[in-house]
């Protein structure tokens, strides 16, 4: 069982390994898309990285329910809804969608994702000691 430091520092590993950052970059505060310049391919690598690195399954749109952002019944001219930000809040209870139900743009969701947000999704889907 990982500790919270080491579940942080596998995912840092598996962020510079996928985008080619460097490590002082990789930091909890850190946005996925607008401070690592992660793209949507990319998702799909640090995924496979994060399954390797803990030995847990992450089906397709658990970690970035990309599928939400698509669907017209949670997105109306370009914004996520009422009824979209609940199920966003319902998909990831591991993330902090307050900031981003201010302004719901569909283009913006990508720049919320932060490492923290990635530790503590890892942290539900491993029992973490200490």
């Amino acid at each position: 069982m990982p500790t919270k430091e080491e579940i942080f520092e596998k995912i840092q590993t598996a962020l510079i390994d996928a985008l080619g950052v460097d490590d002082d970059e990789v930091t909890p505060e850190a946005t996925l898309v607008g401070d690592l310049g992660a793209e949507s391919i990319d998702f799909l690598d640090i995924v496979f990285r994060l399954e390797k690195s803990f030995e847990i399954k992450i089906p397709r749109g658990e970690l970035f329910p990309e599928d939400i952002l698509t669907d017209g019944q949670y997105v109306q001219d370009g914004k996520v809804t009422e009824v979209g930000l609940e199920e966003l809040r319902k998909r990831m209870p591991f993330a902090n969608l307050d900031e981003f139900a201010k302004n719901p743009a569909v283009q913006d969701f990508g720049s919320l994702l932060t490492v923290a947000d990635m530790c503590r999704f890892v942290e539900g889907k491993v029992e973490v000691t200490g």
